[in-house]
Order: C-alpha cells, then structure tokens, then sequence
C-alpha cells in the first residue's frame, strides 16, 4: 500500500468522525457535566477568575469557550448570587447563564462542542502517527479504524467534557516523553515538557503520567546499564533532565493558572479554598494551600492544588450509582472490566484477546530463562511499546482501587494505547503463515461487523453496548449515568410530545438541561420518591434511565439511602423509549402489563 494512498484513507476516516461527530451532536441537549464545563470557561475567558469548577484544569473549558467569544450579546450574570457569593455554585451559575439570561442557549451550546471534536480528531492523528511509525500503514490504517468506530470516543469526543482530552493529552505527553528517552535532545526536552504540562491542564487524572514517567526512567536507564554503577550514572543523568522537563511543564501549568487567577480576589480564593478542603483528610496539605491562596506568586498552584485535592477527595468518597441490579455510593471492583467489556465493540474485544495470546505465543522461549538480559534488549528495542504498557497498567490498577465508578469514560485514556497495540499485534498475525489468507478474509469480516453495530446505533453513541448485552436497547439493565444517560435526550424528548400532540407530561429528569427549557409549559416536576397517588388519571411520565434504575435496584451492602421508589413502575411497559435514556410511561390502567 502506497504512502499516498494510505493518507488518503486516513484523511477520509477523519473526515468521517468529524461529520459523525457534528451530525450526532446537533440534536443532543446538555449532558450533566456540560452544564458546569462550558460556564466555567467562558468565565475564565472573560472575567480572568477560576472561582468555578476547580475540581478540573481549564484547557478544555478554556477551549470551548473560544466559539462563545465570537456570539453576539451573550449576557454574563455577574449579578447572580451563584457567582458572587457561593462558593463553586457551579451548577446554580451554569443554569442561570444558559437558560435564564436571555442567551442563545442552543446556538452556544453546539458552538462550544467543535473544539471537542478538534481534539477528539487530533487524538486520531497521532493514533495514527505513533502506529505508523511503530507498525507501518496497515497497522496505522487499522488503529484509525478502530478509532473512528469506536462509539465511546465519539460518545464523549463531541461533548465539552474533560476526558477524551485527558487521553489526548496523556498519549501525547506519552508519545513525546518516550522520543526525549531515547534522544534527548534540547527539543525533545522541550517539547516533551510542553505536551507534560498541557496534559496536566486538560485533566487531574493526567497526575498519573508522574508514575509512569518515574519507572520510565527507572527501567530505561535498567535496560541502558551494564552494571549498577553504571545504571546509577544514566539513572541520574536521566532524572536530572527529566526534571527539567517537570519543571517546563509546571511553569506552563503557573502560566495558564497565573492568567485564571488574575481577577479571582484573593480574599474570596482563601475563604473558598479554606471551606472546599474543610474535609480534605490531611489537614497540613489543606492549610498549606489555604496559606498559599492570597501569596501573588503562589495563588495560581494553590489554585492547581486545590482541584488535585478535590479530585482525591471525590475518588476515595465515591458516586450513588446503579450497576447490575444494585445501587451504591462505595462501588464494584468489578464495575469496570464489566462495563469495558459491554462498552467496546465485539469485535474489537475478540481481536484483543487474539493480539494477548498472539503476543504470549511469540515469547516462545520461558521467561524465566536469561529474564534480565532479554528484558533489557526488549526495552531497548521496544520502549515505546513498554511505554504503553506501562501506561495501561498503571491506569486500570488506579481505576480498578477507585470508588468512583461513574462511567467507562474514566478508562479512556487506556483507549488509544490500547487501540495501538492491538493494530500492531493484529496485522503481524494476520501476515503470518499459514493461513495467512483466511485470518485477512476473517478480520475484514469481523471489521465490517464493527462498522455495522456501531453505526446501527447512530446518533445514540453514548447509549452503545455490544451484542452480549442485547444492545443499546438494553444498556439500562447493566448500567447507567454516562454510560448510557446523561441528559442528552431532552430535546428528542420534546420533540416527540410535539409530534403526539401531549400538552402535559410529568419528568424525573437527569442531566445538565433545564427542563422547563426545553419543555415549556408541558412539563410538570416530579420525583422518585413522590407518592405515585399524585398523579392524575391518564396522565404521561417521562423518567431518565438514571433515576428509574438508581430506583428500582436493590441496596448494595452497606448502602442505606432510600431505594425502591420506583419499583411500582414495573406493572407499566413503556410507551417509548426516548434515545434509550428516557424511559415514556403512560399511567393508566390501559397500560399495565
């Protein structure tokens, strides 16, 4: 395959998954995080202050926001007590800026997710670029293809939400980190130390990359030595410059926070720092930050720090969810194997486990024979690989202790790395003998397979599972938020009460939209723990998957908040499923199952 031909294809799948992305997109409301996301950047932007949404860096709200600039008479309620006087009144500030303040709410909102498509689409560049330059044009060909089918990453690639920035910015700073390592240049020290820190302003799960740089050094320098003597020599030579390359990445991270900072007064930084960390479990961190907040020079990594502590509090704290039948606050430590597994492609979990077992099979010889010596050569030979290895270990060992299990969102960073490897391993086993020509046939046939289940489930990527579940359609069985719900179908919602002609509909709604918004005055309040007696005869019930399934699962061990509220539904069949995230009942005796 021709050099040429080969950036042709790339170009086209690009292509594709921008105008997948952008088309899928235009009818979806506001998912729940959006709602905090896009109002915080548009504050930095204009008001130079980082009061809201801290618990993130400001790259990709920074970024989203870039569109908003360029729209006419958008109206910034400085006034709102949520920005002056709460402290991170997110939620409150965000719907008061997009839907009560006389702006352009939809108009702003499809704007604001372009650049998450930029990066969503500069993110399959470098798959493609790495692949290339590790496996050649078939393998990168097919790791674009995986890419631009993969329904998660188009999912959460088109929404202006922090994580596929965060494997954007993790491969990346992977991908240029592993170049300084084998020639470290004065470039490569720069631009590795670039791409370090704005992977560190796109996500605070980017943190991870300081382990993996860590043993990066640790193993390359190993593998680099002779003795230990020597291993020390390269060792230091190798932390020293790495050092360097921390400290280019944390002056560009001072920089940004320097500029969200400026107009945040620092009297208000204290007081909201000092109340944010009140439970942080180390009181000497949290009053360090505290003192740092009103220092000129330190105000901007008080700020960094405070995000880094709120993200370790919410991990260790958890998330009320609902997931294989029960609902918890402390997770599953088999949340995420389960929801990768359901969340990927079949075929692409196939072709996984083929490329592990390929790649076992390739060792041949024990590894316990001559392990030190083959390990060195392998790392030399192979050190972008053990790279990513590396990268995927340490992450699903983090995620896997987590008890924040929201969303297969959070592996994404594991994604391209993964995608990667896989495309490499798969096109050499493909090429070998015997039967060389059969595995082709076969893994066309399994890729038009991918094609088709992903497609199939157009515009609805957030909803995919695969065939093991039985589907989209019952995704809700397994698991739910942003996995399958998140908000994204209130306005489909209102568009099928117009088509059926229903004046009037009750919503227990989840996600980022204001509902009365998008429903006018069709909609009507209600919530799960409300007496079902409140409703009036013959009247309509629209439930988002979230709350109908955080209502109908049974508690987990150790969980005592209120359940079972929403059991009494199960003598109703659904009228309609919106999107397969809002759940349409019509409550009349006409309907019970």
């Amino acid at each position: 395959m021709s050099n040429r031909l080969t950036n042709i294809i790339a170009v086209f799948l690009l292509i594709f998954v921008f105008a997948v992305s952008v088309l899928s997109m235009k009818d979806d409301s506001l998912t729940m995080d959006e709602l905090a996301h896009l109002p915080a950047g548009y504050s930095y932007l204009t008001q130079k202050d980082m009061r809201l949404n801290p618990e993130h860096p400001p790259l990709v709200k920074d970024l989203s926001a870039i569109p908003l600039l360029f729209i006419k008479g958008i109206h910034f309620p400085a006034e709102a007590k949520s920005w002056k006087d709460d402290i991170n009144g997110q939620w409150d500030f965000g719907n008061k800026f997009l839907f009560h303040s006389n702006n352009p709410a939809y108009k702003m909102i499809f704007w604001a997710r372009i650049p998450m498509i930029l990066i969503l689409l500069l993110l399959g560049f470098y798959i493609f670029k790495w692949t290339r330059e590790l496996f050649g044009d078939k393998a990168a060909l097919l790791a674009l293809f995986f890419f631009s089918f993969s329904p998660t990453l188009i999912a959460h690639g088109r929404l202006v939400t922090t994580d596929v920035g965060a494997a954007t910015g993790m491969f990346i700073a992977t991908y240029y980190f592993t170049k300084f390592l084998q020639s470290p240049s004065k470039k490569n020290i720069i631009i590795a130390g670039i791409t370090f820190g704005l992977a560190e302003l796109v996500k605070f799960s980017t943190i991870l990359l300081f382990p993996l740089f860590g043993l990066l050094i640790i193993f390359w320098s190993y593998a680099k030595s002779n003795n230990f003597k020597e291993f020390l020599k390269i060792f230091k030579h190798y932390l020293i410059l790495t050092i360097l390359v921390t400290f280019i990445a944390y002056y560009l991270v001072w920089l940004v926070y320097l500029y969200h900072t400026w107009n945040y007064p620092p009297e208000k930084q204290v007081s909201d720092t000092k109340f944010i960390l009140s439970s942080f479990g180390s009181k000497t961190l949290a009053n360090a930050v505290v003192w740092m907040a009103d220092k000129p020079l330190l105000r901007p990594i008080a700020q960094y720090l405070l995000g880094v502590f709120m993200v370790m509090q919410r991990a260790t704290g958890g998330n009320t969810t609902f997931f294989l039948g029960e609902v918890s606050a402390a997770g599953w430590k088999t949340f995420f194997p389960v929801v990768y597994t359901i969340k990927q492609p079949l075929t692409f979990i196939i072709l996984l486990i083929i490329a592990i077992l390929y790649a076992v099979w390739l060792i041949k010889e024990p590894f316990w024979i001559n392990t030190s010596s083959r390990l060195k050569k392998w790392i030399q030979k192979y050190l972008a690989e053990f790279s990513m290895l590396l990268a995927i270990a340490i992450y699903w060992t983090v995620s896997l202790k987590s008890n924040l299990n929201i969303g297969v969102r959070h592996l994404l960073p594991v994604f391209p790395f993964t995608i990667l490897l896989v495309s490499g391993v798969i096109i050499k086993f493909v090429s070998a003998e015997p039967f060389s020509r059969i595995k082709k046939f076969a893994l066309g046939g399994l890729l038009i397979w991918q094609m088709i289940s992903v497609l199939s489930v157009y515009p609805h990527f957030l909803a995919y599972s695969n065939e093991l579940t039985g589907g989209p359609s019952q995704t809700y069985i397994y698991t739910v938020d942003s996995n399958l719900d998140w908000g994204q179908d209130l306005k489909r919602l209102n568009d099928w009460l117009n088509k059926k002609g229903i004046k009037e509909i009750y919503v227990d709604y989840f996600g980022g939209s204001d509902t009365k918004y998008y429903l006018g005055d069709k909609f009507r309040p209600w919530w799960g723990t409300r007496n079902p007696d409140d409703l009036p005869k013959d009247s309509w019930l629209a439930v988002s998957a979230t709350f109908l399934q955080g209502g109908r699962g049974l508690p987990a061990p150790g969980f005592n908040q209120p359940c079972g509220y929403y059991r009494w539904l199960y003598q109703y069949k659904p009228v309609t499923t919106i999107g397969y995230s809002i759940f349409v009942y019509h409550i009349n005796k006409d309907t019970k199952k």
